[in-house]
């Protein structure tokens, strides 16, 4: 049965979202700290973690960093009333899936949970993704280019695999907002040039065409 753990200090929130989990079938643990949460997380019998950010004892962005340091790989959707844009980002970078804002609807909540919770074994697929000198492992969210092996942030890696899951295909700004960022955003924000550009720092920016007024394509290089 699929495990879910409840990082939240308010007893009203963390009761109504477990008891909705519970309804469809899935167990939860509720946790009111940072310290309980990245035990919890590192036990092996977490499936995905709900992270509120302000926990009772401390920063739940600081023990996400280092429940990622670790290399936990645990899906992780931080649950928060911080909502501002500069929070999101921050939020995303220390190693976050997915960022909902309170207040929020449970069944946009249980939507995004299945999404996170549908892994490549799974659901069957392959693991890697390779197109040209880029390979794509699924499992470990490791990218290598050619022999070399490069580290990628959550976001980073989120967008790789938008364009490694679409080679050859144009990608509009609007449709790597909904594959990457997987929430309303305002459209009008450059964050997905920003992160184009973080990514061909890393890859190599032969690797991610532009076509002007149009998006971006990943191009396969020999």
């Amino acid at each position: 049965m699929t495990q879910i753990l409840i990082a939240e200090d308010e007893a009203r929130i963390a009761a109504f979202v477990a008891k909705g989990l519970q309804a469809h079938g899935m167990t939860t643990t509720v946790v009111p700290s940072a310290r309980e949460a990245y035990d919890h997380a590192l036990s092996g019998t977490v499936d995905l973690l709900l992270l509120d950010l302000g926990l009772e004892d401390g920063d739940g962005g600081d023990m996400l960093r280092n429940l990622r340091a670790t290399g936990s790989t645990v899906p992780v959707i931080i649950l928060t009333a911080r909502n501002s844009v500069s929070d999101t980002v921050a939020g995303l970078e220390s190693g976050a899936d997915d960022y909902m804002s309170k207040p929020f609807r449970f069944e946009e909540l249980l939507a995004r949970i299945r999404l996170r919770l549908r892994t490549p074994a799974a659901a069957g697929e392959q693991s890697t993704l390779t197109h040209g000198r880029l390979t794509l492992d699924l499992l470990t969210r490791r990218i290598r280019v050619g022999p070399r092996e490069v580290e990628l942030s959550a976001r980073e890696f989120s967008l790789a695999e938008a364009f490694m899951r679409h080679p050859g295909h144009v990608l509009s700004r609007e449709q790597l907002l909904s594959q990457v960022w997987g929430y309303d955003f305002d459209p009008g924000s450059n964050v997905v040039d920003v992160y184009v550009r973080y990514l061909r720092r890393k890859i190599g920016a032969e690797h991610i065409a532009t076509l002007r007024g149009m998006g971006y394509r990943l191009v396969e290089v020999p």
